[in-house]
């Protein structure tokens, strides 16, 4: 396994190679990826909003990209959005929810300490937009932003076609607003720290073109974007990291260690050298290794293994992942029934958990074992869930430390 100390990392690609080969590269306006290895300036900034008090492992996608910048000798700037986190970026199909000034904080703070955690470097400037904008002039901006754009130019933006077109759902003034609110983030940051090269996922690009313009018209500079794409399932087609409509989360508390760990090795054959490549530190030749020990004895589940213990590493450290895997090794294999409440409590650690006092089914629903009481009233009535090893077929008060299962592989403590 690679070391997770960037200080550490063996480099047997410069920095261009490595982008192409882990699948990094996707919209661009640098012509040649190699300009990158040479650039004059290495300096980036990746923004992401706090819509949520957690990053996703879509948003790790991206960040993954930006911590192979940093490998390779770039200085990172991470941007937490307290003011475009107020707006919020615009979707497809429709209007966000307005987040809560206090919402805003909140996420903010957990997701700047995830950021930290993926770049993982100490040469880490973290900047908030909302320092910039809560004094900015409305009249100000106007004229020193608004009147360098085009509407037609600003219309011509695929989201907004889709959202004004026929059958659309209408677009705000404040979302259509959002793209020069990001690339005035692109000019401050220019203007304040040098930085002229902001990374991006692929749908992201045409906010980040609005940075590159205002830089051009008003600093008279030169600025590039640089994306990676959205990371798709390949056996779905569907955006990787939803599951039933569940994001799969950074945060232990959203999404358990265990079920975290559980998500990547069960990635189908198909998908996981793609996925290797994105989520882990794992060179090329070790990439390759795997692959080949894969293709000689496909049961041993080689390249799953090494993908689950990647990725838990780099999100949750290398203790945490240890841990899990000889939890998972214990829970698939060891009478559950004989458990005691000091080892289930022990298990609370990585899997989630549920409040004793509780019924069955409200448990079920708490710890993400069920969607709804519904579901959980017919798995049970199905045989499909046990208590401390045996199989229950009713709803009832659990006043003990207790094991959860569901199924063959999706468990939880009650404590």
């Amino acid at each position: 396994m690679a070391s997770t100390n960037p200080m550490c990392y063996n480099k047997t690609m410069n920095l261009s190679e490595e982008l192409i080969w882990r699948g990094f590269h996707a919209e661009t306006s640098i012509k040649d990826p190699a300009e990158l290895d040479n650039r004059a300036s290495k300096k980036f900034y990746w923004g992401c909003d706090p819509s949520a008090d957690s990053l996703t492992i879509g948003n790790l996608a991206a960040g993954m990209m930006c911590a192979c910048f940093v490998r390779h000798g770039y200085q990172p700037y991470l941007l937490a959005g307290g003011a475009t986190g107020q707006i919020g970026d615009p979707k497809e199909n429709g209007e966000r929810d307005l987040k809560s000034l206090e919402e805003v904080e909140h996420n903010k703070s957990c997701i700047a300490k995830q950021m930290k955690n993926i770049v993982k470097t100490d040469n880490l400037t973290m900047v908030d937009n909302y320092d910039w904008f809560k004094n900015i002039n409305y009249l100000e901006f106007l004229r020193e932003v608004g009147k360098v754009f085009s509407m037609t130019q600003l219309l011509d933006r695929q989201f907004v076609q889709n959202r004004i077109g026929e059958g659309g759902s209408g677009i705000s003034y404040a979302e259509f607003s959002y793209t020069l609110i990001q690339g005035y983030d692109f000019l401050h940051l220019y203007r304040e720290y040098g930085v002229d090269l902001q990374l991006c996922g692929a749908d992201q690009f045409g906010n980040c073109s609005s940075g590159i313009h205002l830089i051009k018209r008003l600093e008279g500079a030169t600025a590039d974007a640089w994306s990676t794409p959205l990371i798709i399932d390949p056996v779905t087609g569907r955006k990787f990291g939803k599951s039933e409509g569940n994001a799969i989360w950074l945060d232990s508390k959203k999404t358990s260690i265990f079920d975290f760990y559980q998500f990547w090795i069960n990635q189908a054959d198909e998908s996981v050298e793609y996925l290797m490549k994105i989520y882990t530190l794992l060179e090329k030749d070790e990439v390759e290794k795997i692959m080949q020990e894969q293709s000689e004895d496909p049961g041993q589940r080689a390249a799953q293994k090494a993908l689950a213990r990647g990725v838990t590493e780099v999100v949750h450290g290398k203790d945490n992942a240890e841990a899990v895997i000889a939890l998972s090794e214990r829970l698939f294999t060891e009478d559950l029934s004989s458990l005691s409440g000091e080892e289930i409590i022990e298990f609370g650690k990585y899997l989630s958990q549920g409040q004793m006092g509780n019924k069955l089914f409200d448990l079920l629903v708490e710890t993400n074992l069920c969607s709804s009481k519904g579901e959980a009233r017919k798995l049970t009535a199905a045989g499909a869930i046990t208590v401390n090893g045996t199989k229950v077929t009713e709803d009832s008060v659990i006043n003990q430390i207790a094991l959860l299962k569901r199924g063959k592989n999706k468990f939880a403590v009650v404590m």
